[in-house]
């Protein structure tokens, strides 16, 4: 298994994560006002849940689980092997945020996305901690 790659993988999410920390307004006011900050905050959130389907594609790949037929199926495939129930779960609604993000960019609701950066980067933490996990014990 190219433990290397996955790491380097999840270091590249833990740097999207300390930007969004470090940027995120403690205001939806202050937030909803800076066109550019929007901007950059929902491409931030792009990439991080990006570089997570990537790592859920790797593991897939490495540990034979056979081929996905799309995005969602890489995320399944791991289910009680790699991850939780709890973080697929949540891994697949983030996938399905991205889409949004990528693909219904007028459609984007700036209090959702706020609510995303202030309380739910939680279950992004919990998907490197199980992955590391998952290395550790691999």
């Amino acid at each position: 298994m190219d433990k290397e790659r996955i790491l380097s993988k999840l270091a590249e999410i833990e740097g999207y994560l300390e930007e969004i920390y470090e940027n995120t307004p403690q205001s939806f006011e202050e937030y909803e006002s800076n066109t550019v900050l929007k901007r950059a905050m929902e491409r931030l959130l792009q990439i991080t849940i990006e570089a997570c389907i990537d790592i859920c594609a790797m593991l897939v790949k490495e540990l034979k689980l056979g081929i996905p037929s799309n995005e969602e199926d890489f995320i399944q495939k791991l289910e009680n092997i790699v991850l939780s129930n709890e973080v697929v779960a949540s891994l697949k609604n983030m996938k399905k945020f991205r889409n949004l993000i990528v693909h219904g960019y007028s459609k984007i609701d700036d209090k959702l996305v706020y609510n995303i950066l202030r309380e739910d980067l939680v279950d992004i933490e919990k998907f490197i901690s199980e992955i590391k996990e998952f290395l550790r014990k691999n």
